[in-house]
């Protein structure tokens, strides 16, 4: 008779009960990018009236130029201020909300409850800075890559090729139009800029007298030990993967939309800051166990000379 041998998983060996899958109960979560764009909403009501569906902000407007000499003899006549310019922001809800069993707070490998609170919290800020970017890159200001020519205000997205990438020179014009619109800069002298990584590799590869890398080598080559744009041409460069792209270009490319903007592109107001809800529990048995978050309020583009972006593809 053959030997039988106490196996770890054989048939009716005792190493089938006794041999199992080992766990980890430490999980890890998912990647996330960091959540930026609400943070450029830098005007905000100062003496709101009242509570009220939205709120309306008002700039005064300047006095025409007096360029033309006053006569001695002459009472000059008097000309009305103009009316204000106004920006509407309407509130809005948004909010999240999921139940937890008690069955999966018993039975599972690894405590949930701290969990889904991180996962529900981080769904707040990764869900409202998608809002606020929908809101930045409807901006009517734009600089073009489109067919190797830089544009301005012209044509759409379907005009960019595939070999329209980023370069020096849409950065330079972008905060050149920034500064010729008195837009304040955001930090000294420096307007901000978001930009994909892919979009920030073509421009840390661009070479030439006037590009980006040649000047690095000579005098700053940490930012390229780095792989960081850093501080450029009048602007803080910001890689994020939050930065929009579709594929709305020339036979399908995909274009990129690079954010340039100075201090108060962006207004925001707010009703009730966005939170964290842990919602009571009212079934029968106390199993079900809500937790959520919830806010109102809402984003407008406040100076649109301001705000730009710079579309272009990406050689990635």
């Amino acid at each position: 008779m053959p030997d039988q041998y106490t196996d770890a998983g054989g048939g009716s060996s005792l190493g089938v009960n006794l041999v199992q899958a080992a766990y980890d109960r430490y999980l890890e979560f998912n990647l996330r990018a960091q959540p930026l764009y609400r943070h450029l909403a830098d005007k905000r009501p100062v003496q709101q009236a009242m509570p009220g569906s939205s709120v309306v902000f008002n700039i005064y407007q300047d006095l025409p130029k007096a360029t033309t000499p006053l006569t001695e003899i002459v009472d000059p006549d008097a000309i009305a201020v103009p009316s204000t310019q106004t920006v509407s922001v309407t509130l809005t809800e948004y909010g999240e909300a999921q139940i937890k069993t008690r069955r999966l707070q018993l039975f599972s490998l690894s405590d949930v409850d701290p969990a889904i609170a991180n996962i529900v919290a981080f769904n707040l800020s990764d869900s409202l800075d998608e809002v606020v970017r929908e809101v930045l890159r409807q901006g009517t200001n734009v600089v073009r890559e489109a067919g190797g020519v830089m544009t301005f205000n012209t044509g759409g997205p379907v005009n960019v090729t595939g070999t329209d990438t980023f370069k020096s020179r849409d950065g330079r014009a972008t905060v050149a139009k920034l500064r010729g619109n008195k837009a304040v800069p955001r930090t000294g002298n420096l307007y901000a800029a978001f930009i994909h990584p892919d979009v920030a590799y073509d421009l840390r590869s661009e070479t030439g007298a006037a590009a980006w890398r040649d000047p690095h080598v000579n005098s700053a080559p940490g930012n390229i030990w780095d792989a960081t744009i850093g501080t450029y041409e009048g602007a803080i460069y910001t890689e994020t993967p939050r930065s929009y792209y579709a594929g709305d270009g020339a036979t399908s490319a995909r274009v990129h939309r690079t954010i340039f903007c100075g201090q108060q592109a962006l207004a925001e107001a707010v009703s009730e800051e966005p939170h964290v809800i842990i919602g009571p529990i009212t079934d029968r048995l106390n199993r079900f166990r809500p937790i959520g978050w919830y806010g109102v309020l809402g984003w407008a583009r406040f100076r649109e000379a301001s705000l730009y972006r710079v579309e272009t593809s990406s050689s990635l």
